[in-house]
């Protein structure tokens, strides 16, 4: 619930989409506002003003954020008076786009000079969009945060179940040491792991994965990134073996990530090893990075001592590609 401190006159309480200020007294001819108050992502301000009759406002707080998202609402309004008796005048459904204090006002003739209370149930919140022509969909129920919640409880129970070994049922044996996984989950992630365990292979009899070409730490690494728990620093350091293992095991997501992040750091002395990597893996994007940095940018140059024993190992179709990028980028005087 909102509130400060003390018995402001002042302070709108809210729980969930019900927001409630109570005022104590309203002379014959006098106008008060409350104090902000959050539903959604605006901060919101009623006011009352008493003449011949009683006009209620809603609208959100001046700023950004009502002009860049401005609030299109449903709500009720109801005005109650404890009496005796007890008098109560509730308004029709509203739906307005609420900008301004002129965009809402509500008249009611109801009340005495004595105390009163104004609720706003607020039905629905949307963010109205292309210039306030269409919507949004309803910020409630408030999906993201739903999904955030359950995606790192899964991933809270992963870590779990990879870093405390519950009821691992696959050995992985690396070069230098010996890892516990689950079946499920590897299978989950790779159709390479699946087909292993599906057939009838000595991986599933023995229950054990024999990787001849990783070693414990990038093994750990590849791992980490299956059930989520990886560091940047440990994906950094080990993305190459990442992204081998990625294909050799028909991991899409590492492999997409790995690309990725390649293409952002190249530079004149990994250009031509990145260059080597995109066309052993099929890398498409971080290819063309990479002869882009080479000859539309001029780089070329910069490796010109490195370029002989490049082309001595570089596969023919690499070599034909290279050759048309300097045509495709080369101008004669």
């Amino acid at each position: 619930m909102s509130g400060g401190g003390g018995a402001s006159e002042s302070r709108v309480e809210t729980i969930s989409r019900l927001a409630q200020w109570r005022i104590e007294s309203l002379g014959p001819c006098s106008y008060r506002r409350s104090e902000p108050f959050k539903l959604g992502i605006w901060n919101w301000y009623l006011s009352v003003e008493k003449s011949r009759s009683v006009c209620i406002r809603l609208f959100p707080e001046p700023g950004r954020v009502a002009k860049d998202q401005p609030p299109l609402a449903r709500f009720l309004l109801r005005v109650s008076c404890p009496g005796p008796p007890r008098r109560s005048c509730a308004s029709p459904v509203q739906e307005h786009l609420l900008r301004t204090s002129d965009d809402f006002v509500w008249q009611v003739d109801l009340m005495s000079h004595g105390r009163f209370t104004i609720d706003v149930e607020f039905l629905d919140l949307r963010i109205a969009t292309n210039n306030a022509t269409e919507s949004s969909s309803s910020i409630w129920p408030n999906e993201a945060l739903v999904q955030k919640i359950a995606s790192k409880s899964t991933l809270g129970c992963l870590s779990r179940m990879l870093t405390e070994s519950i009821h691992t049922d696959v050995t992985i044996n690396t070069t230098d040491g010996v890892l516990k996984a689950h079946k499920a989950i590897l299978a989950a992630c790779s159709p390479v792991f699946e087909s292993m365990f599906v057939h009838d292979l000595k991986e599933k009899e023995s229950s054990t994965i024999n990787i001849n070409d990783m070693c414990l730490e990038s093994c750990s690494a590849l791992l980490g990134f299956i059930y989520g728990t990886i560091k940047q620093e440990q994906f950094w350091k080990h993305r190459l073996s990442l992204l081998a293992a990625a294909n050799k095991y028909g991991i899409g997501d590492i492999k997409d990530c790995c690309e990725e992040s390649l293409l952002e750091d190249i530079n004149s002395s990994n250009v031509l090893e990145r260059l080597h990597v995109a066309w052993l893996y099929q890398l498409e994007r971080l290819k063309k990075g990479c002869l882009s940095y080479l000859f539309v940018f001029g780089k070329i140059y910069d490796v010109r001592d490195e370029m002989h024993s490049f082309f001595h190992h570089a596969d023919r179709e690499l070599m034909l590609e290279m050759f048309q990028e300097v045509l495709s980028v080369w101008k004669p005087i």
